[in-house]
């Protein structure tokens, strides 16, 4: 009961926080709404893009998936922070000089069509919507379990409190709310790690520490029956790693509401080391995430395999209650065996199913730490899934007020009409987003990763080639993300379990994680093929997209 009154006063705290900051950062027009006036200082903008960047995936889902995939697990690291680097290095000054607020902005601009700018804020709002099912599942998960009060109930309060600093601040509130938001998180990711680094091995630096456990870890999962963690390509084939990779890769470099960070800063250098700083914030998690996975799966496996059920530790007991974790005695001896194989599987001797996105909610109460340590990881999990919620609500809200309503509704709408209507859009996507966490669908657990490749698929190519190749028409753009999206979105649909449809992976064996890359590739040919077919641009928008190759000044809205 103590713990849940620790857990409780984080949440609080924390909460009352972000609504503090909200008050204090509120606008009443639209540049501060959609890019915080372009004044947040390059330092603070880097640690709340890292926010925006590191969801409830990274925070919770991340170290639980490499825990469990072991080496193959990697991909999320390598494809997530090189995608990083990507869309820091290639793209964002450049669109930061080109002074739109949005990414369909900047589409509809540069392709010179109306028609451009509404598919590419559809693509904006399919990619947003579901990207912010995830976050949702992870806020969910923290309420249910930690609090012991419904998913559903849980998801209205974290909701309710987006939506007051969202619809109150936009952009700037977000920004200074997710500039706390990074500090929790990173304090809650990080004490723990130190802690079981210690306990384990003695030396304080996690990423140190790693080896030692990973080499202890290998000997104890192959006395299992698995491969040995660290073993290559054992979970995962070559062709679906690098696809997976180039998934992540390209789609965080189309993501919208990563993008939009670097619209906020007054210039095209604040913008680069916007890139910088958030790179090294992000870097101070993800070079940690391996160590939790090893210390979480070494834990678990000390303290539950082959010991007997009844005597199952407490922790085993309260997380079996959310059936996130579950045992079915299929010996009949009252052991827990694990081994490799599906536990659902009558003809699989393993007797343990394990929901990976427990591994980092769990890692302190397996490790014995203390139960302040346990509130803090459960607000850093708050804190990771409502920073990056917030981001992709603002996505979708500016993609229906600036990219639709007052482009092609209202022509003339005033500023502060627009305010209201990126209000109202903002407070409609709080609701629908509320509903996929309360009825999420049933493949949400892998949502994430579709987020990135229907991202990559879209957007990425668009994009790219709106920068490097003046020879891109609208047709080919609009043709091109058309293209890319309906493949990708349909290989999920028919592969990917939840769906009805369950087709085994029909395309050489690629999951449905990877196909954004095939996807994209697709994209990609159809814009290059169809622009090649159709009138170049006119003069004005080619001599643009020399001038973006050379970024010295903003361009004004």
């Amino acid at each position: 009961m103590n713990i849940q009154v620790d857990i409780a006063v984080a949440i609080g705290l924390t909460f009352a926080l972000y609504i503090g900051i909200a008050i204090w950062s509120r606008v009443s027009s639209t540049k501060g709404f959609y890019v915080a006036g372009h004044g947040v200082p390059p330092l603070l903008n880097g640690m709340a893009t890292a926010a925006d960047w590191m969801s409830a995936a990274s925070f919770i889902s991340m170290a639980g998936l490499i825990a469990f995939l072991g080496f193959d697990g990697a991909i999320y690291l390598l494809g997530w922070t090189g995608g990083y680097v990507l869309l820091a290095l290639l793209l964002a000054p450049f669109l930061r000089k080109f002074g739109k607020f949005t990414v369909p902005a900047f589409i509809g601009a540069r392709y010179y069509s109306g028609t451009a700018r509404v598919v590419a804020a559809f693509c904006a709002t399919i990619v947003s919507f579901t990207y912010v099912a995830g976050q949702m599942r992870g806020a969910g998960i923290v309420f249910s379990r930690f609090l012991e009060i419904p998913i559903g109930a849980g998801v209205i309060v974290g909701m309710a409190v987006v939506a007051f600093y969202a619809i109150l601040g936009g952009m700037k509130g977000i920004t200074y709310t997710q500039v706390a938001q990074y500090i929790v998180l990173i304090t809650a990711f990080l004490i723990p790690a130190v802690g079981i680094a210690v306990s384990l091995t003695g030396i304080p630096l996690p990423q140190i520490a790693f080896p030692e456990v990973a080499s202890r870890l290998d000997a104890v999962v192959t006395d299992l029956g698995f491969d040995a963690y660290t073993s290559p390509f054992t979970e995962i084939s070559r062709l679906n790693v690098f696809l997976i990779a180039m998934a992540l890769m390209c789609g965080t470099a189309g993501l919208p509401h990563v993008i939009i960070r670097f619209y906020t800063t007054r210039t095209v250098t604040g913008a680069r080391w916007t890139g910088v700083y958030a790179l090294l914030f992000i870097g101070l998690l993800y070079t940690t995430a391996p160590a939790v996975a090893a210390f979480a799966r070494f834990n678990l496996v000390d303290t539950v395999v082959g010991r007997p059920y009844a005597e199952r530790p407490e922790w085993f007991r309260s997380w079996e209650e959310t059936d996130l974790i579950r045992f079915a005695d299929k010996d009949a001896d009252g052991i827990i065996d694990y081994g490799p194989g599906d536990a659902a599987d009558p003809a699989s001797a393993n007797e343990l199913a394990i929901d990976p996105d427990i591994m980092v909610l769990a890692n302190p109460e397996i490790a014995g730490l203390p139960g302040w340590v346990m509130a803090i990881v459960v607000a850093g999990g708050l804190a990771a899934a409502l920073s990056t919620a917030s981001g992709l609500l603002l996505v979708i809200a500016s993609s229906f007020s600036h990219d639709i309503y007052a482009q092609f509704f209202r022509r003339r709408a005033s500023e502060r009409e627009e305010l209201i209507v990126a209000r109202g859009s903002m407070l409609l996507a709080v609701l629908v987003a509320g509903l996929l966490g309360i009825y999420p669908p049933a493949f949400v657990a892998e949502v994430v990763a579709f987020a990135f490749g229907l991202a990559a698929s879209s957007f990425f190519p668009a994009i790219v080639l709106g920068i490097f190749d003046p020879r891109t028409t609208k047709e080919g753009a609009i043709a091109g993300m058309t293209a890319g999206l309906t493949f990708t979105a349909s290989y999920i649909v028919t592969v990917a379990p939840g769906f009805g449809i369950g087709l085994d992976p029909w395309l050489f064996g690629i999951s449905p994680q990877g196909i954004g890359t095939v996807g994209m590739l697709v994209g990609l040919g159809v814009t290059w093929g169809v622009s090649r077919l159709t009138p170049p641009p006119p003069q004005g928008i080619r001599e643009l997209v020399e001038e973006l190759r050379h970024p010295r000044a903003p361009r004004s809205e």
